[in-house]
Parts: C-alpha cells; structure tokens; sequence
C-alpha cells in the first residue's frame, strides 16, 4: 500500500491507500495500534476493493496531534468523519476492531451520511469500555504524567510482559511481532505520550459514553456485519450476538481460534466475511 498524509484539524494524519475503483473499505484500529494491524486482510481485500487505513492518534501514530486537539472518544469519532470528507469518500464499509469499533458506534450516532454499511469486529459494545482487564488496566495508565507513562510503557519491550493479560496476551494469539512494533512511538516520542494520556484521560472521563451509542445502532437501517472472536476474553461472545440483533440488517459470523485482534489471528476468514458482505 502507498502510505500518504493529510491535513486534519487535529494535525497530520498519516492513512495507507490501495486505490483502485472498487467498493471503499476504511479500517479502523484499536489503542495501541497502527495501519499494521490491517496488513494481511488488506492484501487479500485490494484485489477487488480499495482499502483506506488511517493511523488514528491512538498511541502507535508518529505525528503528534496539535496542543488543542479533541482526543476524547467524541473527538477521535469526528476525526474519522473528517478524514472520510476530506478524501470525499461516500458509500464506505466502515471497519472496525477493537477500539476502531467504538470508533465507528460513535460516528454513525452522530453522522453516517458517507457510510454505507458497517462492520463490527470483536470491539468495545454496551458498558465494555473500556473493555476488559486490558482496556481497564490502561486507561488506568492515564492517570500517570506523560514522562511517567513513558516509563511505565518500558517494560513492554519484554515479550512476557506483552504477553500478559493486561497487555497484549488476551488480544491475540499470533500478533506479538507486530504488537512489538506498535510500542515504539511512545517510547521515542513525547509529543504521542502525551496524546496517548490525554486519550486514556478521555475514556476514562466517559466511560459510560458507549452505552447510548450502542444502543442507537437500532436506528442504522444498512447493511451491518458483526464478526467476533468465538474465544475472545476481552470483548464477550455475547455481545456480538446482542449487537447482531440490535442491528435492523445485522448478520453475525462468529470465527473460531483467535482473540480479539481477529486481522492478525484469522485474517483469511475475517477478509472473506468482509468480501461477502460488501458483495451482498
């Protein structure tokens, strides 16, 4: 993928692009996370589609955000809009995982006239957020000055210590490569430690802001796909069944031997579900 950049209001947004003339997929990560999570299923999807993955300011983005960016959960779902305008993208499959999936609950809440249809994958849903020991512990972390944060961040350089359950051990199975990767802006650069606490501090600060998000998911009449980890230990089962019936077209495929982190477990089936359902 070619790797561009654009100018938000919140600063510089780095986005990867397949191009092409196919239906329009944006993929959206979690926190923690980069356009790297999205890497295998996106090489199976660009055959057909074209495959836009922004790194969102979520702790593995190199350009910092300005001083007076919005980087509350509100804040974070109006820069995904913002980045669909300012590439005046319409009819988009809007993707999310993880975190990227609060993302897209939020957005089509407030305004989903460039989407045309969703998909959920394994994601933040109902009073899940933040999700689990691992969201919690995190958000956790915020409470901590940025050069604090940064050095409690160090020991993430130990492959144990990513493997724990407050880190990245309930998240995927196959990942840690890759996981490994995505610690290394907040350990080299101040400027993302300190967008990263203020994102914790945002969560942390609306915690019950999913709720009524996911809860108007009623309200979104296109086609909705909720694709979820059947093993997931930080997103529960349940609630993609729950999401799946929420959603007027919601349909559920539940995907066996992965965690969350379904792109980096299962990408062959997680690209497959995506294909029949832009297709469909």
């Amino acid at each position: 993928m070619t790797t561009h950049e654009t100018q938000l209001s919140a600063g510089t947004i780095a986005y990867q692009d397949t191009g092409g003339d196919g239906p329009v997929l944006v993929l959206l990560h979690g926190l923690l996370m980069d356009a790297s999570l999205w890497q295998d299923v996106v090489e199976d999807l660009r055959t057909d589609h074209r495959c836009l993955v922004p790194v969102l300011p979520l702790g593995a983005h190199t350009h910092p955000m300005t001083e007076d960016a919005d980087l509350s959960p509100r804040g974070l779902a109006r820069l995904v809009g913002e980045f669909l305008a300012k590439l005046d993208l319409a009819d988009v499959t809007l993707v999310g995982n993880d975190t990227g999936g609060a993302l897209v609950q939020l957005l089509i809440g407030e305004d989903d006239a460039r989407v045309g249809r969703i998909v959920l994958a394994s994601c933040d849903a109902f009073d899940n957020f933040p999700p689990g020991l691992t969201g919690k512990t995190l958000v956790l972390t915020g409470k901590l000055s940025p050069t604090m944060f940064g050095l409690f961040m160090q020991q993430m350089r130990l492959k144990p210590v990513r493997r724990l359950p407050i880190a990245f051990g309930w998240l995927t199975r196959r990942g840690d490569a890759v996981s490994a990767r995505w610690i290394k802006p907040v350990l080299t650069q101040a400027g993302v430690r300190r967008d990263t606490v203020r994102v914790l501090r945002g969560i942390a600060a609306e915690r019950g802001i999913l709720a009524g998000a996911t809860e108007r998911l009623a309200a979104f009449d296109r086609p909705a796909l909720v694709v979820w980890a059947e093993q997931d230990r930080v997103m529960p089962p349940e609630h993609g069944r729950r999401l799946a019936g929420l959603l007027p077209q919601g349909r559920l495929v539940e995907v066996p031997d992965s965690y969350t982190l379904l792109p980096l477990d299962q990408p062959g089936r997680f690209a497959a579900a995506i294909r029949e359902h832009v297709a469909s």
